[in-house]
């Protein structure tokens, strides 16, 4: 087990609130994408299925987005549409 400074650990607590992930899981995503950043993530393909948490926490990202586009589904697609 890693121990963290108390500045590490309230970091990381607040990055978990703010993704509404557990602690583990926000951790284990930083670190991924600073190994891509670095370049030295795993080879590209091995991608990992999401977990019930992690679309759980999608899909709560994805409705708190403001709605840009007032008109109804409908209406958007038959304006595509034509």
């Amino acid at each position: 087990m890693i121990n963290l400074s108390q500045e590490s650990e309230a970091l990381a607590l607040k990055l978990a609130a703010a993704q509404r992930v557990p602690v583990e899981a926000a951790i284990q995503r930083a670190l991924e994408n600073e190994a891509r950043t670095t370049g030295i993530a795993p080879v590209a393909g091995t991608r990992r299925r999401m977990t019930v948490e992690q679309m759980l926490a999608l899909g709560s990202e994805i409705s708190a987005l403001p709605i840009r586009d007032p008109r109804p589904p409908n209406q958007i697609m038959d304006d595509l549409n034509a």
